[in-house]
């Protein structure tokens, strides 16, 4: 947010030298399109070099959409939102993102239609932040009007009016009217998600909980003894000890929060999410869990090489702050097997809109939680003295905490396995594992076994018997799953229901011709888990099936390894209201962007990406491409709806749970396509 601040200041500044110059001029006009309708043409003709912006383009850290707004009247109604010629979208480097401009000419449509049987104005007013490369100017709001003569079909025009309100006030749908890129009434507004409006105190608490849950993984917990006993040695008073702690600290949160910045500016946040979902860095973090799992389980005790800390202790009594900064340094590099799939989490969700200050303020609540516990322990080394002594606890610790590792180390198998669809772990085979995982673990816990390191269990303490019992809940949770239990709690970590050998379970499954299909395309229409009809990585298909059912677009950009995708699908779909309006109301077509299936050679597509010419080959790579070129969005999962000239007809939305939202956010989409210019 810094950053984007001082931007605007500079820009500002160097604006006021350009106050007195257009670089871009309008001109505005009516076309009648039938007795009923006419379009609102305006063209901005711009000066070479220079560009305004498109109506789509909003983000807090951005610059200013062009903007049209439309004094309300009786006498006329606005038929779906402004249209506008094609826009360039490339990264702006002033601004840190990729933006949508027009260049030398833009022309900006609104088709609206006549009410009133008498002469009439529209008023209204808009505006356009106009740049070059490297300053920009702000013209103040400029006023229009456009004269509407008499016209013959004013007076059935008010009363196809009045009849339509009456029908969604009895629907409890109000009508929606467009003014620019903006959509009323505000209640819809609220309710959408807009990724790029993400709070900096929600990204800041997010960072925070990943922070601390980083801290109780095999990577972090056991550094902190080796810390605290480096500032105890390095220390020659409590004073010293406090200030080396809170160096370290600081040096811990910075080395991540540039990290963070540093991956987001070089490589943006869509490769951040294409390493999430490679299968080789899934499998890679597979390996590497299974690892440390069997260290834990006592296989093998993994130490770090002696030379290396010989080396690194040679450097610290040498000079005190370089040493410092070296065991933090350290502590990253060492840590970063179990703290990068949060760090990678964090950072695609925090970059989603595209700017920089997310990941800051997500890396800042991430390091500032890691770094917090080893500031205090180092500053205070007797603190630990205040817990247990060393015994047979020790081992049970890091055994359990192998156990948690396995179960971890599927979820990065099944990732992978899921991306390339290769139906090996699925739903049954992952919740069969878990449940001996998990009851193993809780075997071990009660004392019925025990590892070569282990002494004996004479009596169970309290904690230790309630960490059986959550255990064996865990056990008794997933068993239902075996039976196609959609086991909620554990939504976006298991496979989804439908990478199943069983997709609707044991026993009878429906069988009876799918609703609302005809033979064309019965085919290619599946149902999911919870009876939503749905086309899968078939958008032509599912067009041309909107335009036939004379139904809106829902387009539902997804991933087999996006948890938050289940999230939607298991708490959100499943209402009675949600699931009706989706099958009644919307064509579905959901688009796998992590889908790493070959296309058919005849589909390839030689684009530009990222500023480098690209071959798109895999099926995957075309969705991802389309949601970031079309849309301006990287992040799973996000939800457009389209009318049938593929125009956005409300804001997207991204990962939401209220379900009463996203209702609102579906019967909205339905009154706009209704009020749009597209005909059956």
């Amino acid at each position: 947010m810094m950053r984007c601040c001082l931007i605007y200041i500079l820009v500002f500044i160097n604006s006021l030298s350009w106050a007195q110059t257009s670089h871009v001029r309008w001109a505005s006009k009516t076309k009648s399109i039938t007795a009923c309708e006419y379009e609102l043409v305006f063209t901005a003709d711009i000066d070479p070099h220079w560009h305004i912006y498109s109506v789509t383009q909003k983000h807090p850290d951005g610059p200013n959409a062009t903007s049209f707004t439309f004094a309300p009247s009786p006498a006329y109604t606005l038929l779906g939102p402004i249209k506008e010629s094609k826009p360039k979208m490339e990264l702006d480097n002033v601004f840190g993102m990729r933006v949508a401009f027009h260049e030398h000419q833009a022309v900006f449509t609104q088709r609206i239609k006549v009410l009133s049987v008498k002469p009439f104005t529209i008023n209204g007013q808009f505006e356009a932040q106009a740049c070059d490369s490297v300053q920009c100017t702000f013209p103040p709001a400029d006023a229009f009007t456009f004269n509407i003569g008499a016209s013959e079909c004013g007076a059935a025009a008010e009363r196809d009016t009045a009849a339509t309100s009456n029908e969604n006030v009895q629907d409890n749908n109000p009508p929606i009217t467009h003014t620019g890129s903006t959509i009323s009434p505000s209640i819809y507004q609220a309710d959408e998600t807009d990724l790029s409006k993400l709070n900096w105190l929600e990204i800041f608490l997010a960072g925070l909980i990943g922070g601390f849950a980083a801290l109780f993984t095999p990577c972090v917990f056991p550094m902190i003894p080796m810390n605290v006993s480096y500032f105890t040695k390095h220390s020659k008073n409590r004073r010293q000890g406090m200030q080396n702690a809170l160096l370290y600290s600081l040096f811990l949160i910075s080395i991540y929060v540039i990290l963070g910045l540093s991956i987001t500016l070089i490589f943006g946040a869509g490769a951040l999410h294409t390493l999430s979902t490679n299968v080789w860095f899934n499998l890679g973090f597979f390996l590497l869990l299974l690892i440390f799992a069997f260290s834990f389980l006592g296989a093998f005790e993994l130490v770090l090489p002696s030379t290396w800390v010989n080396r690194m202790d040679a450097k610290a009594e040498k000079k005190g702050h370089s040493g410092i900064f070296f065991m933090a340094f350290t502590l990253a590099l060492v840590s970063f097997s179990c703290t990068g799939p949060i760090i990678g989490t964090l950072l695609v969700q925090a970059a989603a809109g595209g700017g920089i200050s997310g990941p800051f303020w997500g890396m800042l609540g991430f390091s500032s939680a890691l770094a917090i516990p080893f500031g205090l322990f180092a500053a205070f080394p007797g603190w630990l003295n205040a817990l247990p002594k060393s015994g047979g606890w020790l081992n049970a610790v890091k055994v359990v905490l192998g156990f948690l590792e396995l179960a971890l180390a599927l979820k990065f198998a099944s990732n992978a396995d899921l991306v390339v669809q290769a139906g090996i772990l699925t739903r049954e085979l992952f919740i069969v594992l878990w449940l001996a995982i998990f009851l193993l673990q809780g075997l071990y816990l009660l004392g019925v076994f025990k590892t070569a390191h282990d002494t004996a269990v004479n009596h169970l303490s309290v904690f230790r018997l309630m960490m059986a019992v959550i255990t064996f809940g865990m056990v008794f949770y997933l068993l239902p799953g075996l039976w196609g239990a959609p086991l909620k709690l554990l939504s976006g970590v298991l496979p989804p229901a439908e990478y199943s050998e069983a997709p609707h379970g044991f026993g009878p499954t429906e069988t009876s011709v799918l609703k609302n299909t005809d033979d064309a395309y019965s085919t290619y229409i599946e149902r999911n888990k919870h009876g939503i009809l749905y086309f899968k990585n078939d958008y032509a298909r599912a067009l041309a099936y909107a335009k036939k059912q004379h139904k809106p677009l829902l387009v539902d950009f997804t991933g087999h390894a996006c948890a938050n995708c289940r999230k939607t699908e298991d708490y959100v779909w499943p209402d009675p209201q949600v699931t009706r309006l989706l099958n009644d109301n919307y064509v579905l077509v959901s688009l796998y962007v992590d889908d790493k299936r070959p296309l058919d050679p005849s589909e390839y597509d030689t684009v530009t990406w990222y500023g480098k010419t690209r071959i798109i080959r895999d099926i995957g790579d075309k969705f991802k491409y389309m949601e970031e070129t079309r849309y301006g969005q990287s992040a799973q999962p996000l939800y457009v709806i389209l009318n049938h000239a593929e125009e956005p007809l409300l804001p997207v939305r991204g990962y939401n749970a209220d379900i009463a939202g996203y209702i609102k956010w579906l019967q909205a989409g339905i009154a706009a396509f209704k009020n749009s210019n597209v005909k059956p």
